[in-house]
């Protein structure tokens, strides 16, 4: 795998994202940078590079990025594939002379830690005393910037893929799965969510299930929207949502109500351009029915509420498919397999044809 450094005016990015919307990936990484070259498109990652560095990407459909500082391709030749890449870096003069090592400065001036992180296959792996020690020690002389193993300032990483390459990378993004309620979703799939909906200028668009007002948010700052009408049934989870700052605004509307029985406005029925949702899976809240008759219900209300040419984009279980059979005015566009939270899922993307 060819890595370019900063030398040739490129940097190097890994970035992790949903799995199973490769496709749309793909598309959105030149779409969004003319001058990108996806090097390797993986499980839920993508290896891209580009003349534009971290602070200018933009992207909002990734879980995290890394900028990749060096790679490695193992032929099986051993069982521990993270120290024999360490080795390669510490024993090799020509990773300090080409560049690479100038990638370990390039830090803000709030940065003033790290620590050293492995990764085997998307679990934490221990690394060898030694081996460690000796890589940190490289990193701080090289980078200035001081160990700290419980709260540090930055990550540099070691991460070993399945399809036998490893990446020593620097993160660049920090983890927001801490700050997240139970159930909600991350920014990076509300975001994906509201993309394959193609919310457009001057449209009007419905999440009834909104609970912490992910996609409320997602819709309002990344999108022209006119109008978001968000509903969800918990009380606290509409108080959440009306407290982020991004939805204090004329634009988002969000009502403490039960979808299925609340009356829209004469003027909102049927004049929903677009609908965009994550019902409840029964995980974090219970159903009082079976989940196949809940999204006959749902699809049943999507009827009434589309525009004729209007979208809707369903994250939900495989009981939808079941649903979907019975109506056939919601063509479905795509189906998209995806991983959430470990959790085996699809998104949907229909389209109200009468």
């Amino acid at each position: 795998m060819q890595l370019t450094g900063t030398e040739s005016g490129e940097y190097c990015f890994y970035a992790s994202f949903v799995p199973g919307v490769e496709d749309l990936i793909s598309r959105l990484v030149p779409e969004r940078l003319p001058d990108a070259k996806i090097i390797k498109l993986l499980d839920g990652a993508v290896i891209f590079k580009t003349s534009c560095s971290y602070d200018k990407l933009n992207f909002f459909c990734f879980n995290n990025i890394f900028l990749v500082i060096d790679t490695h391709v193992h032929k099986n030749e051993n069982t521990k594939p993270i120290e024999s890449h360490i080795r390669k870096i510490l024993r090799s003069p020509a990773f300090f002379d080409n560049g690479r090592a100038a990638l370990l400065c390039e830090n803000s001036r709030k940065i003033k830690s790290f620590r050293l992180v492995s990764s085997m296959e998307n679990k934490p792996a221990a690394l060898e005393e030694n081996s460690k020690r000796e890589m940190e020690k490289t990193i701080a002389g090289i980078s200035g910037l001081k160990l700290d193993r419980a709260k540090p300032d930055t990550e540099f990483w070691f991460l070993y893929r399945r399809e036998g390459i490893s990446l020593f990378m620097k993160r660049l993004t920090r983890s927001q799965e801490k700050s997240l309620h139970p159930g909600e979703l991350s920014p990076a799939l509300a975001w994906l969510l509201c993309r394959l909906g193609g919310l457009g200028a001057g449209e009007t668009v419905l999440d009834p299930f909104c609970g912490y007002g992910a996609i409320a948010e997602a819709a309002i700052k990344y999108f022209p929207v006119k109008k978001f009408i968000a509903l969800d049934i918990d009380k606290n989870c509409c108080k959440i949502s009306r407290g982020k700052k991004s939805l204090k605004t004329e634009r988002c509307a969000i009502r403490e109500a039960d979808f299925f029985s609340f009356r829209f406005s004469g003027e909102d029925e049927g004049c929903f351009d677009a609908i965009v949702t994550d019902p409840p899976w029964g995980h974090y809240r219970e159903l009082d029915i079976p989940k196949a008759e809940f999204y006959a219900k749902i699809l049943n209300r999507f009827l009434r509420l589309l525009k004729a040419g209007g979208r809707a984009v369903i994250l939900a279980g495989e009981e939808l498919k079941t649903a979907m059979l019975n109506y056939p005015l919601l063509k479905t566009e795509r189906i998209y397999p995806v991983l959430v939270s470990g959790k085996k899922a699809s998104i949907f993307v229909f389209k109200y044809v009468p």
